[in-house]
């Protein structure tokens, strides 16, 4: 497969070959497109892996394309396992990151009274499931309480929370969907590790933008997207389980013959690894421009990655922050590459219309998204922009000039 090894030349040097990384990218031609949270633009490499083998399956049909590719789709499980700092076996493919973190869910073995502790920017389709286990099992639910300057979860709180409950789970998401606060996901596992309790950590929004080490932050399953910031193809995510989870002998309520073996008439025996948590069906070429896209990432180097995207939002804050009737929306002290923003008078829908009309992709929260976060800030929906590497300085002040205008006709 052709790779544009112009992309990958600066990766030594403190900043990234933007040029060449557009090039690499074919809707960097089409579209200004600050919408990397929702899903990032393919870069050729990706979109070939994909074309290619769905061409090999139509040339020699499916079963038979996987097996000429088996060692390329293994690499999906060693490339995702690279980027977090484990192992291989301790990833399984899913089919989204809400997929993931169901699956996750589904091994805990809940009880009437047990306790799952979480923060009050958890991501919307975790605390419907956490609801759901309250209805259907008797969970209790536990949200602990932010800093008062609104730059996160209150650490220490959450630790007494921890201490005073001793939770079943404790979940955070590492960004959350609503706003480009950054939780301090190490610092709450060291507070897990040291109680033994089980850690869950949503990393859909950091991965691909921000360096994500499972062994730092000290979780117990971690689920991530592949569509954001990692640039894959839609319809892919991951969990990653560690070697206690797996020794444990957690496993996923509905288990299937990928998952386990069936070993009699009345027993079967899950797989030692993480393939446990994962399902017969593949969609292959997914998984194979997944692992390209990571492989991409990986090439680039995480640190060059973590140094540009967030800085392209800084800027782009700065510039917001000087607009009349825009409110900038993110905490934290230094906030993730995800802008979200209210606009004084504006409709969501024609306001990101009119931007849609400007070739501007960008993509609107709402008060349903974020129950407690918006309840804080008084919002009833946000504009959420989010550049990624690939995006230019001419381009930020292109979205920035253009909120502007739009806020300034909305008033």
């Amino acid at each position: 497969m052709k790779i544009h090894d112009s992309a990958f030349a600066s990766v030594q040097e403190p900043l990234l070959d933007v040029g060449a990384l557009r090039a690499d990218t074919p809707g960097c031609a089409s579209v200004v497109h600050f919408n990397n949270a929702g899903c990032g633009l393919m870069a050729r490499p990706v979109l070939r892996a994909v074309l290619d083998h769905l061409e090999l399956e139509a040339a020699v049909g499916g079963y038979e394309a996987a097996a000429a590719r088996a060692a390329n789709i293994a690499d999906f499980h060693a490339s995702v396992a690279e980027l977090l700092g484990t192992r291989p076996a301790n990833i399984a493919f899913a089919a989204s990151a809400t997929h993931a973190y169901a699956k996750a869910l589904s091994a805990i073995d809940f009880r009437p009274g047990d306790t799952v502790l979480t923060t009050r920017n958890d991501f919307v389709s975790n605390q419907i499931a956490f609801l759901a286990l309250r209805r259907r099992h008797g969970v209790r639910i536990v949200h602990a309480p932010d800093l008062p300057d609104g730059s996160g979860v209150d650490v220490a709180a959450m630790a007494a929370l921890m201490r005073r409950y001793r939770p079943r789970l404790v979940a955070a998401t590492h960004v959350p969907t609503n706003s480009g606060l950054v939780q301090p996901v190490a610092e709450i596992g060291r507070h897990c590790r040291a109680l033994d309790l089980l850690y869950l950590v949503d990393a859909c929004q950091s991965v691909g933008q921000l360096p994500v080490d499972v062994e730092e932050i000290g979780c117990d399953l971690l689920t991530a997207t592949c569509r954001k910031f990692l640039r894959g193809p839609r319809g892919s995510g991951f969990l990653y389980a560690s070697d206690r989870v797996l020794a444990a002998g957690y496993e996923p309520l509905f288990i299937d013959m990928h998952g386990a073996r069936w070993t009699g008439p009345d027993t079967y025996r899950p797989l030692e690894g993480a393939a446990r948590f994962e399902e017969w069906e593949f969609p292959y070429a997914t998984v194979l421009g997944c692992a390209e896209a990571v492989r991409y990432a990986l090439r680039l180097g995480v640190e060059p990655v973590a140094r540009r995207t967030p800085a392209l939002a800084a800027r782009l804050r700065t510039r917001l922050a000087e607009v009349p009737g825009v409110r900038l929306l993110d905490g934290g002290p230094a906030p993730a590459a995800l802008v979200t923003l209210a606009v004084e008078r504006a409709q969501p829908r024609p306001f990101k219309a009119a931007l849609d009309a400007r070739g501007i992709n960008s993509a609107l929260s709402f008060r349903e998204f974020a129950q407690f976060d918006f309840a804080d800030k008084d919002v009833q929906w946000c504009l959420r922009l989010s550049p990624h590497y690939y995006n230019t300085e001419d381009e930020v002040d292109t979205v920035a000039g253009a909120v502007a205008e739009l806020a300034g006709a909305a008033r």
